[in-house]
């Protein structure tokens, strides 16, 4: 017995000693810069480069930089959160002037934000019910139908279904779709308005459940798979337009108590559902209640946040995404709106606009969100419609007087991730040397290394590139982003 202790107490000090063996992930290739070479894309301000070709580069070995250098620095044994995927909003706005446009225009539109030649958008949000870009306000029920037996669709298969079909059609055929509701039926609130803000009755908790089904089923039927629902947009917000507040504490047990089991029970379970899907500067209040209760936090695929949290006038707090994922590691972040707003047409082509874009999506990849999503993809030359004035910038608008389409510098910023990114890539360890260069990367599963660079100065900047043991040197314009293939 004695001998006994002596061999297991070895044993164990034995395996403590060893390293612990990381599972490697499959689904990550092996990443080398042998026989590669470097395929530049820029997009710059007061030139023609709109993700354009602008040049090859290839590799050789790297030597200590220096100081005075600006280094950007990707390490491929290091990689972290998967890619979801990158899209924007079809509103009730943005396929109301989607159906003034001539076919051609259509086409082209479709083909410029979903097709392969276009920037290959793989995400998609809609709303459920009206939002403030809807031309008015309205429900998919009759008031007071508690039991939802005049739930209906209808209103959505003018515009919105077929716009969304005809966006999946030309994306091949699958697309990442969530929804998001702004306010349940003004019956079910105590302020008895869709508008406002006001809350959910606890009498009608269970109704309001069962119509995020129903909304499920009803697309469903029409073909088109929801893959995953917000609770409430921007839950914290009074707003002219439609609007419902829940404090962190109501969310948490709406979700563990009537959205989560009714979705369970409708055979939804495998549908993601998303908290908060607001600003980031509640975020990690707003986690801490929901995933620090494991009943609401075992329903909950992550959260969603805006970057509006700069109407104060404050700067975007990207620090609390990584607060987080941090402290909850198992939980996805989703970038679910953003938009440059007050619209005026003299801003259309307005660079800082793109750069608010640029700036934020490097930002947001690097503290862990997995999938990015603009707000409207398409408005009209005033910003709209909107039922309540409040008129935002889209990367791309429409004049509905004469047809033409308006590409604004946030389209080719977006594009210059979402068209070499792909759904299933690995971030990658990335750092700039200097704070005059923003920059992430990202493995796709074909073996392909994408790393963003993002020059908001007004010069242009040349840098060193070094990847591993290897290394290049490269010029960014600028007020200039680049998108480098290798």
């Amino acid at each position: 017995m004695k001998y006994s202790l002596i061999i297991v107490t070895v044993f164990l000090a034995w395996s403590c000693a060893q390293p612990v063996q990381e599972k490697k992930d499959t689904t990550a290739p092996d990443f080398s810069t042998n026989g590669k070479k470097i395929e530049v894309f820029t997009t710059a301000k007061d030139t023609n480069l709109r993700l354009a070709h602008t040049g090859e580069s290839s590799f050789q070995k790297a030597i200590q930089p220096k100081e005075t250098e600006i280094s950007i620095f990707v390490n491929p044994k290091k990689s972290f959160q998967s890619f979801l995927g990158i899209g924007g909003a079809i509103t009730d706005a943005s396929a109301e002037v989607f159906a003034q446009l001539p076919a051609d225009k259509q086409k082209e539109l479709l083909v410029a934000y979903y097709g392969k030649s276009g920037i290959d958008y793989s995400l998609m949000r809609t709303n459920i019910g009206s939002c403030d870009f809807s031309s008015e306000s309205y429900t998919y029920v009759e008031d007071g139908d508690k039991d939802l037996k005049t739930f209906s669709v209808a209103h959505d298969m003018k515009y919105r279904i077929p716009m969304i079909k005809r966006a999946i059609a030309e994306a091949g055929g699958h697309m990442v779709l969530f929804a998001s509701p702004w306010s349940p039926p003004a019956f079910m609130k105590s302020n008895k308005s869709l508008l406002h803000g006001g809350k959910l009755l606890p009498e009608y908790d269970q109704a309001w459940a069962n119509y995020y089904v129903k909304f499920i089923q009803a697309y469903q039927k029409e073909g088109i798979p929801i893959w995953g629902i917000t609770i409430q947009n921007e839950p914290m917000a009074v707003q002219t337009w439609e609007s419902c507040v829940y404090t962190a504490a109501e969310e948490r047990d709406f979700l563990k108590n009537f959205l989560g089991p009714t979705m369970e029970k409708a055979g939804f379970g495998d549908k993601k559902i998303i908290v908060w899907d607001h600003n980031r500067d509640l975020m990690v209040d707003r986690a801490n209640t929901i995933f620090g209760d494991p009943d609401a936090a075992k329903y909950a695929w992550g959260m969603g946040m805006h970057w509006y949290e700069t109407w104060t006038g404050a700067k975007p707090k990207w620090d609390n995404e990584q607060v987080v994922k941090e402290s909850y590691p198992d939980k996805n972040l989703l970038f679910t709106e953003g938009c440059n707003e007050a619209f005026t047409p003299e801003g259309y082509q307005r660079w800082s606009n793109a750069e608010r874009y640029g700036s934020n999506m490097i930002h947001d990849f690097n503290n862990g969100t997995v999938g990015w999503t603009d707000w409207n993809i398409l408005l009209d030359q005033n910003g709209g419609p909107n039922h309540v004035g409040n008129f935002c910038f889209a990367p791309v608008h429409a004049d509905t007087r004469t047809g033409e389409l308006i590409f604004t510098p946030a389209y080719y910023y977006i594009g210059h991730f979402s068209k070499f990114i792909h759904p299933g890539a690995k971030r990658i360890s990335t750092a700039s040397s200097r704070s005059t260069l923003l920059s992430t990367s990202f493995l796709n599963k074909d073996g392909k290394m994408a790393t963003v660079v993002m020059n908001g100065s007004d010069s242009p900047v040349t840098y060193n590139l070094i990847v591993g043991q290897a290394e290049t040197h490269l010029e960014i314009p600028a007020h200039a982003i680049q998108t480098l293939v290798y």
